[in-house]
């Protein structure tokens, strides 16, 4: 995709996006999000009613009376959306390609935070940081963010959770609204998504194509794992053969979306070829 045509690809996402974001989805969006920054304002005496968890106890001992911490929320939030750029995600049988639909999902999002005045970053990941683009403001910024998708092209097969969630932790201090687009073909991430969870708020984006879900009869066929690369003949007319595959399948996907709830993490599902923007308006909705 030469210059020119990766910019006009950006825009009409930009374009899309921005028409698809009405204000009934901004509103779900900023009220989900309401309160993720506090800071401190003030110490005054405790009154009735006043939450004991926010008792100033060295105050309270310096004047043998109890005071409380007065925060305020803060303005201004950050957002940061992480994609999953590996092999797997450049499969696609249905309306667009995995990572296409990444792209017009992390654009809706990254719009939406702009619009409310608040700063967004990227992080484009694999089994290593592939980019990190720092939180910011601004068109320019969103259409460098989207520019940067849709450049993306993955340079190594796997994908590692682990790997992004220390990222996080390690790099952004401030407690964050942090969007995962994946289509999650991974395990064993769980102690490190309950330390990421601790800080932030996390939301889950399973993006997968229909196919992936129910395998259908095509025969003898030769496929490769894309993020392994092995090779083998699969018999899909076996009804055992795509029985047992939907079931490993369904079984990876139930222990991932369990860990996010039990951890207290967002997580909702998107095919390539449904309508995201009312995936999530109603998850947005739900958050309150």
């Amino acid at each position: 995709m030469t210059t020119e045509e990766l910019l006009k690809k950006a825009r009409l996402i930009e374009l899309k996006s921005k028409r698809r974001i009405d204000s009934m989805f901004l509103g779900e969006y900023l009220s989900s999000f309401k309160g993720v920054g506090m800071t401190f304002s003030e110490v005054r005496q405790y009154q009735f009613g006043d939450d004991v968890r926010k008792i100033d106890w060295n105050k309270t001992a310096r004047f043998n009376e109890p005071f409380v911490k007065i925060f305020e929320e803060e303005r201004e939030m950050v957002s940061m959306i992480l994609i999953d750029i590996s092999a797997s995600m450049n499969f696609g049988t249905q309306k667009q390609l995995k990572k296409e639909t990444v792209a017009e999902i992390g654009a809706t999002l990254a719009l939406s935070a702009v619009k409310n005045n608040d700063k967004v970053g990227l992080v484009l990941f694999s089994d290593k940081i592939d980019c990190f683009i720092s939180p910011n403001k601004g068109n320019a910024h969103i259409v460098r963010i989207i520019k940067t998708i849709l450049e993306a092209e993955p340079k190594r097969t796997k994908t590692d959770l682990n790997l992004v969630f220390d990222f996080i932790v390690k790099t952004i201090k401030r407690k964050s609204a942090i969007f995962l687009l994946s289509d999650f073909d991974v395990i064993y991430f769980e102690r490190n998504l309950r330390v990421l969870t601790r800080k932030h708020y996390l939301t889950g984006i399973r993006i997968y194509d229909r196919i992936e879900k129910v395998f259908p009869d095509m025969g003898m066929i030769y496929l490769e794992d894309l993020e392994t690369g092995k090779l083998q003949w699969v018999d899909t007319s076996s009804k055992t053969v795509r029985d047992k595959y939907s079931e490993y399948y369904q079984r990876l996907i139930t222990l991932t979306e369990n860990a996010f709830i039990k951890n207290g993490a967002g997580f909702l599902h998107v095919p390539t070829q449904a309508d995201y923007i009312k995936i999530l308006f109603n998850y947005f909705k739900g958050r309150h």
